[in-house]
């Protein structure tokens, strides 16, 4: 059996890191604030990543005209009824959730923290979207309950992150990943393989610096072209290469493997939604891909970390 898995998995999972830290079954509930994006009303970009979907990122979040409370109770229902004893981490997921001011970051989060067996919250956002107030809330905020910012990187590579029209780039990513972790808050990342123009050799060049800075936690992503969206502009007048299953899989168990021990794996691959979906369709069978991953680092006898200290 490896070490921070319950299923023998050769990475740090996250129900892993959960049952140890709250010694219970935790469920992450996914909402929707009704925020918006500083890279779509023109604060520092237009019309948001090339990837974006119309949610913002938020495909499987809550419906935003329903109220939060509303919203996280549906969720919890159904699960409850499963697994009784649960405790819930509140997940703001769509667009970006510290793009306001602290008097609406507050009425936003607050109330759900109030929740029965509610034990953190993550918030998903963008790393241009901070001021000193905001990282003093979130000290705060850090002291009452298990807080992770879920910061969007995409890429180390400021090429890419100008082509995705990203909005900021690996400078501004770092002043606020450094500045979020000498308040003690809980950084997770998330990266996206498969971008256009870039090589395997890049991919794992963010993993790489993402180990080297010190992340706590990592979502791993495929590229998923989506319907209306630019990306899917793009792909339809001048196609680019989408990774096949096969080289996702190399791709990350590579990146695995430079990333220590001691960071959590949220995330090993996505799952849009198929009437949204153009390409590629093999990342519709989600659990297929986690088996053959689980597969494949077996039969190469790897584990996450085993390059860690190489690198």
């Amino acid at each position: 059996m490896f070490k921070n898995t319950l299923d023998n998995k050769r990475y740090y999972t996250l129900n892993y890191f959960y049952k140890q830290k709250f010694n219970s079954k935790v469920f992450k509930v996914s909402l929707n604030a009704g925020f918006s994006c500083p890279n779509k009303d023109g604060n520092v970009g237009v019309g948001g990543c090339i990837f974006c979907s119309k949610l913002g990122s938020g495909d499987f979040a809550g419906d935003k005209n329903k109220d939060l409370i509303t919203q996280f109770n549906e969720v919890k229902e159904k699960l409850s009824k499963k697994w009784p004893n649960s405790k819930y981490i509140a997940y703001f997921q769509a667009n970006t959730n510290t793009y306001a001011d602290v008097k609406t970051l507050k009425e936003k989060f607050e109330p759900i923290l109030k929740l029965e067996n509610v034990v953190g919250i993550n918030i998903a956002t963008r790393s241009d979207a901070f001021t000193d107030e905001i990282y003093d809330y979130l000290s705060d905020l850090n002291k009452r309950t298990f807080l992770t910012i879920e910061l969007g990187l995409q890429s180390m590579h400021d090429k890419t992150l100008k082509y995705i029209n990203r909005g900021h780039d690996l400078k501004n990513f770092e002043e606020c990943f450094f500045e979020l972790k000498r308040r003690n808050i809980n950084v997770l990342v998330h990266i996206i393989n498969g971008l256009p123009n870039e090589t395997k050799e890049m991919m794992i060049e963010t993993a790489k610096f993402l180990n080297s800075i010190g992340v706590d936690g990592i979502k791993i992503h495929m590229l998923h072209i989506l319907k209306n969206t630019e990306l899917a502009n793009i792909y339809k007048s001048n196609p680019f290469h989408v990774l096949t299953k096969e080289e996702y899989i190399d791709i990350v168990i590579n990146q695995l493997e430079y990333l220590n021990e001691d960071i959590v794996i949220n995330r090993i691959t996505g799952d849009p939604a198929k009437e949204d979906l153009i390409e590629p369709s093999w990342l519709l069978k989600k659990f297929c891909i986690l088996n053959d991953i689980d597969k494949e680092m077996k039969r190469r006898n790897t584990y996450q970390g085993i390059k860690a200290k190489k690198c």
